[in-house]
């Protein structure tokens, strides 16, 4: 996996944040009334990419520096 794709995983998972702030925001403020579950849609979506995330990350790092486990427990 690149740089650059994991940087597009970043961004959409600021992005997905901004829009839940605003989202928010504006149903708070009354300006428009819509169903909490989009709410909760869209926080699932955005932890799905932040596991992604650390997923990848993790079998990057398990890799490059190769774990090994105690065989003594």
């Amino acid at each position: 996996m690149k740089l650059k794709d994991v940087t597009a995983r970043y961004e959409f998972f600021i992005f997905v944040g901004i829009l839940m702030t605003i989202g928010t925001l504006v149903k708070l403020l009354g300006f428009y009334a819509f169903s909490s579950d989009w709410f909760w849609f869209i926080a699932g979506v955005a932890l799905i990419v932040e596991g992604s995330i650390s997923f990848v990350k993790q079998k990057k790092f398990d890799r490059k520096y190769k774990i090994i486990e105690n065989p003594l427990g």
